[in-house]
């Protein structure tokens, strides 16, 4: 051809080093990948070029300058390839003539699909590479390109492993949506999105796509893992708008990576969890999380490892937590024309472009109102005459994010689903009474027929008439199946969840009209309560309890009057309790109480119900105030109306006990305890569950008064009894166990401790989850028993190792003020300071004393312990006489708290004394130490852990006095009786041989 460029190097056959540029368009990446490892391996080298094809150059100008492109050109063709710009067939076919047809041995060309192309495509003679293995597909396309199937391999290229044919699907592949034919554009996205990954660190390959609803996350996400899906070896597409799909659908992946596991969903999360870090069978992953707008929910379960993880959601939060952020924005104008055309092939460009105009680019409009507008005879001026105002001018915004334009289009959208089949918009209405996301439609198919108004009665039980309404919302994607496989044709089943929009769901539900709503929303209310699993304490039905409470607030349960709807709040509270979402089971219980009062009465029998469920989770984020008012109205109120024996009073003046012992108020607490334990023993026997759970309240009132004996026998009974009345592991029998370990370790029994705390770790996991809050606790104990008996744990699960982990899920899954964060975080500050990590050391200990005195009232135990805690760093950094000052100002305010022979104040004591010797109080150290020592004698006894601390501390006070004698003598019997409790061998026994002088670390306990 006149003036073109001559090959860079020759093209005959078996030539080395021949350059071959691969043009392609970006839909067929994976394509484009293959071949090029291919021809690589053979010592071509390979120059990728994606086609780009702006609408506003000449097709005939963007050919001209790819013969400037070096070596031959090898054109990938595919329907997408011609349909980029769009360009009509008779554009590329004017092109190719006139500019491959005089030189057709510049170009060569492979063909990946079987739909039509241009005609004047036949001049770049192009070899099929579809319906065949991957063999056949490279000897053809070597043979295209005139290089012998017999040319050597590269072997440095050959060793490494290349792009799987893309014909072959990954060996995992699931429930990934179908590839959207009519996907545009967002190639600067791709390739973004694709550098991000594949630059991140092993272990830290998470992107998460954000961006305002409707722009398109979802289909993008979808065209990746199609695109790049020959990259990997597993991809697997999660729901992840609620943590129960979430894990259940990940879970669903253990099977199909050839995982040996039991049927419980938990366990299989766990062997996939583990798999894909370790990355086998498969290093190369990639998961994909839709939907995910809540990070907090989730992001504790992303995988780690040699794979990748692609989020979709709203939320930019995701970047605090080691996710790299890629925002998806609405369409580049010529990529919304683009799109219109292929959708709507009747409009011209120039409409095409007015209607992206009006519909503000916004890929989720452009799709919903394109496509039908094409099946239209409306003009486009016509439709964009109604958007400006002419059909619904009164439409309310849904937020300032999007244009009026989106809620006229929809009141138009409606308007035709009227039209066609009326059904599918009461369908649509009923499910905006549910959460938007995923509505669970089998509740409403399980519904008793005579429940359901006229209305509905025939949508809801016609099996015809109900998938000819889900099929025509999915016509023009209002809604879509959860089951993203299913095709338009295919029946929808009762099991099946339907997904709409959150916009959506907003626009239809202003647009109902007032009569509809009070049938609907009922029907909604009645079908979550019919779905009431019916036991909040039975951790395997908690996924049920997970699905419904995020539709209590758009049912508006609380304002049902029905019995049954009230229950379904009220097990929701608690399993929220058990399950440890404290934050949202406060909400939930605050508006109950506000809406329960103004609807039932401030005295109905149900509102001292919903005070215990609500004051239960206060107690447990430690707002000890509130709750005792909470608590204290009601147990006055109760009494006097139903006398003390009456059982809601008794389970009110339980939760008052708890709220004393948050108070510090333990002798209070304990009164109350005992005479609540007596009344249910009266009332209901021993073996009654409410009995043991206020046996159990009375070991932590004795505990928490330091009489750890006592606290023993309550708790082995309470153990005892749980097992054998509701079962080994029921979650408050695996309390209970956590609670006797604790008291073993308390009372110096450190081994027997460990062993019972190990085995309960376990089945904690199990059963409650890795990251409940009773999970963290059992985790909490068990390292404290293993840094109290000194030997060496299983690797991973070493003191320090637990003891940062649990801190760290703590803190994530409670917030950094919850009462149990702050009882991880003084066990890891204790366990930093004697262990090098100073700084890290002194920063918890700062912010647990600062967070206390913020949290509890003045004199509290606590804030005088965590004191305490912060005197021992002080003397470790050099700073003496500021540690002196601090231990002697908690030693007299815990005395004054609980008192001088409780065993807080004696570790205080023991303390101070160092603290003393160290400043040269010799005197006022040795008169510490022996009154200590008489008053740990008389409350733990002479081979308690700390009084033997006591005595060692003593002995070498006594020598700083120079009372050799008498020092030698009390150490001799002390290291004679640590000996005897501990072992020789034991690092509390090593220590006081080597002099060291003894110290006592403040440990907080829950109340």
């Amino acid at each position: 051809m006149s003036g073109a460029r001559k090959p860079v190097e020759t093209a005959e056959r078996g030539t080395a080093r021949q350059t071959v540029t691969i043009h392609f368009a970006g839909f067929n990446r994976a394509w484009a990948a293959w071949i090029g490892d291919r021809l690589e391996r053979r010592g071509v080298r390979v120059v990728p070029l994606r086609w780009d094809s702006p609408a506003d150059v000449p097709l005939v100008d963007l050919l001209r300058d790819l013969t400037l492109a070096e070596g031959r050109v090898l054109i990938i063709v595919s329907e997408w390839y011609f349909q980029l710009g769009p360009r009509t067939h008779e554009e590329w076919n004017a092109a190719l003539r006139e500019i491959v047809a005089p030189d057709p041995s510049r170009f060569a060309a492979v063909s990946v699909t079987t739909a039509a192309v241009p005609a004047a495509a036949a001049v770049l003679a192009p070899v099929a590479l579809t319906n065949m293995g991957a063999e056949e597909a490279e000897r053809r396309l070597l043979d295209r390109l005139d290089l012998s199937p017999d040319t050597p391999a590269d072997g440095a290229a050959d060793s490494r492993r290349g792009p799987r044919f893309p014909a072959a699907m990954p060996d995992v592949w699931g429930v990934v949506p179908r590839r959207n034919t009519r996907f545009t554009g967002r190639e600067p996205l791709f390739n973004e999105a694709y550098h991000l990954l594949q630059s991140a660190e092993p272990g830290a390959g998470v992107l998460t796509l954000h961006g305002m609803s409707g722009v398109g996350k979802t289909q993008f996400a979808a065209e990746y893992a199609h695109r790049f899906g020959s990259e990997y070896d597993v991809v697997w597409w999660v729901n992840a708008e609620k943590r129960v799909t979430y894990r259940r659908q990940l879970a669903e992946l253990a099977p199909k990576l050839g995982l040996r596991t039991g049927q419980e969903y938990g366990e299989r999360l766990r062997a996939v969890r583990d798999a894909l870090r370790r990355g086998e069978p498969y290093s190369r992953w990639l998961l994909i999380l839709d939907g995910a707008d809540e990070p907090e929910q989730i992001w504790d379960l992303l995988p780690t490892g040699p794979g990748h993880v692609i989020v979709t959601s709203r939320n930019p939060e995701w970047s605090e937590h080691n996710s790299k952020l890629l925002e998806v924005r609405v369409y580049p104008r010529d990529e919304s024309v683009a799109f219109i055309r292929r959708r709507a092939p009747r409009l011209s460009e120039a409409e095409a472009d007015q209607l992206a105009e009006a519909l503000g680019d916004l890929p989720l409009l452009l799709d919903q109102t394109a496509g039908w507008l094409n099946d239209s005879d409306l003009s486009v001026d016509e439709y964009i005459a109604l958007l400006e105002g002419g059909i619904d001018s009164d439409v309310v915004k849904v937020s300032a994010d999007f244009p009026l334009a989106f809620q006229t289009a929809w009141s138009i959208l409606l308007n035709k689903l009227r039209e066609t089949v009326p059904e599918s918009v009461d369908l649509l209405r009923l499910c905006t009474f549910f959460a938007p996301g995923f509505i669970p439609v089998r509740l409403l198919k399980e519904m008793p027929v005579d429940e359901l108004p006229e209305q509905l009665a025939g949508l809801l039980n016609d099996p015809l008439l109900w998938n000819k309404a889900i099929n025509q919302l999915r016509t023009y994607s209002v809604v879509r199946l959860e089951s993203h496989e299913a095709s338009l044709d295919e029946p929808v089943s009762a099991g099946e969840s339907l997904y709409l929009h959150r916009m959506v769901h907003q626009i239809v539900h202003k647009d109902m009209p007032d009569a509809d709503r009070g049938e609907f929303i009922d029907v909604v209310r009645r079908a979550l309560a019919a779905a009431d699993p019916g036991r909040p304490t039975e951790t395997r039905l908690w996924p049920g309890y997970a699905e419904i409470v995020p539709h209590l607030k758009y049912a508006d349960v609380l304002k049902s009057k029905d019995a049954k709807v009230q229950r379904l709040v009220l097990n929701c509270l608690r399993y929220m309790y058990f399950s440890g979402e404290y934050r949202a089971g406060i909400k939930l219980g605050e508006r109950a109480l506000t809406a329960w009062r103004r609807l039932l009465g401030p005295t109905h029998a149900r509102i001292w119900e919903l005070t215990y469920h609500y004051t239960n989770l206060l107690r447990a984020m430690g707002d000890y105030a509130r709750t005792e008012s909470l608590s204290r109205d009601a147990v006055e109120h109760l009494r006097e109306e139903r006398g003390p024996q009456d059982l809601d009073h008794l389970r009110a003046a339980a939760g008052l006990g708890g709220d004393l012992r948050g108070l510090a108020r333990y002798d209070e607490a304990l009164e109350l305890s005992q005479w609540v334990l007596a009344a249910y023993r009266e009332l209901l026997g021993d073996q009654d569950s409410r009995t043991l759970n206020a046996q159990n309240n009375l070991g932590v009132s004795l505990r928490l008064l330091g009489r750890y004996e006592e606290t023993l026998e309550t708790d082995r009974s309470t153990m005892e009894a749980r097992r054998q009345l509701l079962r080994a592991r029921h979650p408050w029998a695996l309390s209970s166990e956590i609670t006797y370990a604790i008291d073993l370790r308390l009372l110096g029994r450190y081994a027997d401790a460990e062993s019972l705390q190990a085995k309960n770790v376990r089945e904690n996991r199990l059963v409650m989850g890795p990251d409940n809050p009773q999970t963290l606790k059992a985790e909490y104990n068990l390292a404290l028993c293993r840094y109290r008996l000194g030997e060496r744990a299983p690797r991973g699960e070493e003191p320090g190792t637990m003891l940062s982990s649990v801190l760290e899920r703590g803190e994530r899954v409670l917030g950094e003020t919850h009462p149990l964060t702050l009882i991880f975080a003084t066990g890891q500050s204790c366990y930093a300071r004697e262990h090098g990590d100073i700084d890290q050391a002194r920063e918890l200990s700062e912010a647990i004393v600062a967070r206390y005195e913020m949290m509890l009232p003045a004199g509290h135990p606590f804030i005088a312990g965590s004191r305490a805690n912060q005197a021992l760093i002080l003397r470790n950094v050099g700073e003496r006489e500021h540690g002196h000052v601090l231990v002697e100002q908690a030693l007299a305010e815990m005395t004054q708290a609980v008192g001088e022979n409780h065993p807080w104040t004696l570790g205080c004591a023991l303390n101070a004394s160092a603290l003393r010797n160290l400043v040269g109080d010799t005197e006022g150290a040795a008169e510490l130490s022996r009154d200590s020592v008489a008053r740990a004698i008389e409350s733990l006894g002479r081979t308690h852990p700390l009084t033997l601390s006591t005595r060692i501390a003593y002995a070498a006070d006594l020598r700083g006095l120079r009372d050799r004698r008498q020092a030698e003598k009390v150490e001799q019997e002390a290291l004679s009786d640590l000996d005897a409790t501990l072992g020789s061998k034991h690092t509390h026994t090593v220590s006081a041989r080597s002099r060291n002088r003894p110290y006592w670390d403040f440990e907080p306990q829950t109340t």
